[in-house]
């Protein structure tokens, strides 16, 4: 098994759901960041991760980098939640993001706002107004999701 399958099985055992892992350098420091977020839902929304979640997963994921480490040399090990407005970057995201407000720009620069409604396939359906829209994954440059104060 791969490191990332190993953390995801580590999260579900937990009741969570792993949404992404991504090595970044910040301030010249490696930075190993598991992203996970609920598998429950609260009035038609995503139940929040609590500090005490990640805590718990921060215990049980570190003696697995122990012995596989994501990087080579010194890194420091966050996890957390990807919080309210995240990057969507695989079409695993957008499975994970039906029923969210989405931000998208498109490779020949049109830019849309709207619900997503599901995923088929590689096939975005989104709500804007009254219209269902279709997108394929492939045509997206940038997306994330959005939250409207």
């Amino acid at each position: 098994m791969s490191l990332q399958s190993d953390i995801e099985s580590i999260v579900k055992s937990v009741g969570l759901e792993l949404y992404d892992t991504v090595v970044v350098s910040e301030n010249d420091e490696t930075i190993f960041r598991v992203s996970v977020i609920s598998n429950e839902m609260k009035d038609g929304k995503r139940k929040g991760v609590s500090l005490d979640e990640c805590v718990e997963l921060t215990h049980l994921i570190s003696p697995l980098l122990d012995v596989t480490p994501p990087v080579s040399g010194e890194y420091r090990f966050e996890v957390g939640s990807p919080g309210i407005e995240r990057k969507m970057t695989t079409i695993d995201h957008f499975k994970k993001s039906v029923g969210e407000n989405v931000s998208l720009l498109l490779l020949d620069k049109e830019k849309i706002k709207a619900k997503l409604l599901k995923v088929e396939g590689k096939t975005l359906y989104l709500q804007k107004d009254d219209a269902t829209i279709e997108v394929d994954f492939n045509d997206v440059n940038k997306a994330k999701t959005y939250f409207e104060w």
